[in-house]
C-alpha cells in the first residue's frame, strides 16, 4: 500500500484567539464570528456539512469553547479533528506554514512601525530608489492594498513612482501598474528591494501588479510574487524531498518556501484553480509523495478586505468541492486541512489576527475522533513525516 500526503492550507481560517493573543485580537474567531454573521444576515446557516462532518465544529468547540452558531454537529465523525496553538512569535503566513512543516520561528521577524514620518527608514528608501533607478515612490505608510492603489495608482502611473506600503505583517509590499510599469520590471525591482532588507528581518517583499485605467477599474491580478526569507532549517518539504520523493507545491507555497524542498511549483489564480491544480496532482503523486496548496483567497480577498459574507461564500465552495477530494484519495492516503493564522473578517482593521487553527485529518486508514488541543503546528508536519516513514523531525508531536 502506498503512502501519499496532502496539506490543504485555507489562509487565514482561524477558530478562536489564542491565549497570548495581543489586547487587539482577543476575542477574534474568524469560523465563529461568520457563522454568526450568516444566522443575523441571511437568517440561514452556513452551509459546511463536509467540513462539519470531518469534525470541524467539534475543533470549534475545543478552541473556543462553543459551538458555531447553525453549524451542524454528528454522532460518527469521518475525520480526526482538533486545534493547534502557534508557537512561532509572528502571527504571518510564514510563520504559519513554516511551523506546519515543522520549523516554528520563535524568533519575532522585523517590522516597519509608523510613528507618524512613515512607515519605512529613509535610508533604506533613499538606497532603493537609488539602486533600482527610480524617479521616487509614492506610500510608504502602513495600508490595505486595494485602498492604496485606488488612492495612488493614477499618480503612479503618472510619475512612474512605484507604490511602496507595509502592514502589521514582516513585509515590504510593492504595487504597480502592469501596463504602464511593467511585470518584469516589477518583480527586478522587489528582488533589489529583497537584498536591502535583510538587515531589517523583513520576512517577505511582495511585488503587488494590478491593472485597470481608473481608480475604480484598479484591481490587483494574480501575477502577485512573494520573495521570502528562506526557511533557517529544513522543514518537512526538504526531508520528503531528500528521500526521493516529490513536493508538489500548489498556489504561493514555493514562494513562502523560497523555492527549498520544492520538487515542483504549480501557480494558481484563485481558490477554485487552486483546487483543480490540487486534484491534478493528487492524480500525479505516487508513493512517499507530499502535495501543499495554500487556498489564499480566504485571507487576500475576504479576510483582509473585511467580507465576511465573501468568506462564507468561499467556505461554502470549497465546501461543495471536498468530497470530489475525498472520492478520488486512495488506500494508504493522509490529507490534512488546516491553516496558517486568522484574518477574523468580523474584526476591526485589515490585519491577521492570533488564532488558533483548526486541524482536521482524513483518509482510508485514518483514526477517527478527537485530538484535542496540539501544543504546536508543528504537529501537523510530525504527523506527516511519521505517516511517509520520514526520519522524525525536531518540533511537534505525531497525532496518528
Amino acid at each position: 500500500m502506498s503512502k501519499r500526503a496532502f496539506i490543504i492550507v485555507l489562509d487565514s481560517f482561524g477558530i478562536g484567539s489564542s491565549d497570548d493573543a495581543s489586547p487587539a485580537d482577543q476575542g477574534a474567531n474568524t469560523l465563529g464570528h461568520i457563522a454568526e454573521h450568516c444566522i443575523v444576515s441571511r437568517n440561514d446557516s452556513l452551509k459546511i456539512p463536509n467540513l462539519c462532518r470531518l469534525g470541524l465544529n467539534e475543533a470549534l468547540r475545543l478552541s473556543s469553547g462553543s459551538y458555531g452558531a447553525g453549524l451542524t454537529c454528528h454522532d460518527n465523525y469521518q475525520g480526526a479533528y482538533g486545534f493547534a496553538v502557534e508557537q512561532s512569535a509572528g502571527k504571518d503566513t510564514p510563520s504559519g506554514h513554516w511551523e506546519m512543516a515543522g520549523l516554528p520561528v520563535l524568533k519575532d521577524w522585523g517590522y516597519f512601525v509608523d510613528h507618524g514620518q512613515g512607515a519605512f527608514p529613509q535610508e533604506l528608501i533613499d538606497v532603493f530608489v537609488e539602486k533600482a533607478k527610480l524617479p521616487g515612490v509614492l506610500g510608504l505608510c502602513h495600508a490595505s492594498g486595494t485602498e492604496i492603489i485606488q488612492r495612488l495608482g493614477q499618480e503612479h502611473i503618472d510619475s512612474g513612482k512605484p507604490v511602496v506600503y507595509t502592514s502589521a505583517d514582516s513585509v515590504f509590499q510593492i504595487a504597480a501598474h502592469e501596463k504602464h510599469f511593467g511585470l518584469d520590471r516589477l518583480i527586478e525591482i522587489c528582488h533589489i528591494a529583497r537584498e536591502l532588507v535583510d538587515d531589517y528581518r523583513i520576512g517577505r517583499v511582495i511585488a503587488r501588479p494590478f491593472v485597470g485605467g481608473t481608480a475604480e477599474t484598479f484591481k490587483r491580478t494574480p501575477n502577485r510574487v512573494d520573495l521570502a526569507t528562506p526557511p533557517f532549517e529544513k522543514t518537512l518539504l526538504d526531508h520528503v524531498k531528500d528521500n526521493g520523493n516529490a513536493v508538489y507545491a500548489i498556489g504561493k507555497i514555493s514562494d513562502i518556501f523560497a523555492g527549498h524542498g520544492i520538487s515542483q511549483k504549480i501557480k494558481s489564480i484563485d481558490n477554485n484553480d487552486g483546487f483543480n491544480k490540487l486534484m491534478q496532482a493528487s492524480q500525479k503523486a505516487s508513493d512517499g509523495d507530499l502535495v501543499f496548496v495554500n487556498l489564499n483567497d480566504f485571507d487576500s480577498q475576504f479576510g483582509h478586505r473585511r467580507d465576511i459574507a465573501g468568506y462564507a461564500g468561499a467556505l461554502e465552495s470549497f465546501d461543495k468541492q471536498l468530497p470530489e477530494f475525498i472520492a478520488q484519495m486512495q488506500p494508504g492516503d493522509l490529507a490534512i486541512i488546516a491553516a496558517d493564522h486568522g484574518c477574523d473578517p468580523s474584526w476591526p482593521g485589515s490585519d491577521h489576527t492570533r488564532e488558533h487553527i483548526p486541524v482536521l485529518a482524513f483518509g482510508p486508514e485514518v483514526k477517527t475522533g478527537s485530538i484535542d488541543r496540539r501544543g504546536s503546528f508543528a504537529d501537523i508536519g510530525q504527523t506527516i513525516a511519521s505517516h511517509l516513514g520520514l526520519s522524525a523531525l525536531k518540533h511537534g508531536i505525531s497525532f496518528q
